[in-house]
């Protein structure tokens, strides 16, 4: 029988380390690991480390476009609707805005650019059980956009604040409804920084 890996970090390299790593402690609440003038390492629950920020050992790295191959993007979960919200307002304050918000149906999703531009989703699942999610992706509904509207945020925190159930919060009927603020939210998410 072979084992399941279980994903361990991802290493970004980058000519901007020390903004990386304030970046990356803003916006996961990361703690440093280590950290010399070339490299950082960085944590957010119980592995040593997730993400690795490598500087270039000579010449200064290339500096990527939206249109290199490779990674898209990497996505983070939070427990909450809550708490996804919280850390919305708390970015906000710090001048971190969202690229897009999307309403995938499976998770509610906050795309957001690092310093480098490279795109990190923050995301709740819309699903407790994985199944669920499962039968949801194979379903009519996804089958016919598997990306959803937009959504605002902003909207989103209030009407949670005023009682609304994350429930109803989560679905696309809802960010339809709210009025989603961008028309084409993959073109956005795809957009140059």
């Amino acid at each position: 029988m072979t084992a399941t890996p279980k994903f361990a970090h991802v290493v970004l390299q980058t000519n901007r380390v020390a903004e990386m790593r304030d970046w990356y402690r803003t916006v996961l609440g990361a703690d440093v690991v280590y950290e010399n003038p070339g490299m950082c390492f960085l944590t957010f629950d119980e592995e040593h480390h997730r993400i690795a920020l490598v500087g270039s050992p000579a010449e200064p790295w290339v500096e990527r476009t939206p249109f290199t191959v490779g990674l898209q993007h990497s996505a983070f979960t939070f427990p909450s609707l809550e708490t996804l919200l919280e850390k919305f307002d708390d970015l906000r304050a710090a001048g971190i805005e969202p690229q897009v918000p999307i309403q995938h149906g499976v998770t509610t999703s906050l795309y957001y650019r690092d310093p480098d531009g490279n795109t990190v989703e923050l995301q709740i699942d819309n699903f407790a059980q994985p199944e669920d999610a499962t039968a949801y992706m194979t379903g009519a509904e996804y089958g016919a956009d598997p990306v959803g509207p937009s959504f605002d945020p902003r909207k989103m925190a209030e009407a949670l604040r005023a009682g609304t159930s994350p429930a109803e919060l989560t679905t696309r009927s809802w960010a339809v409804h709210a009025g989603p603020p961008y028309a084409e939210p993959m073109a956005r998410l795809f957009a140059p920084a």
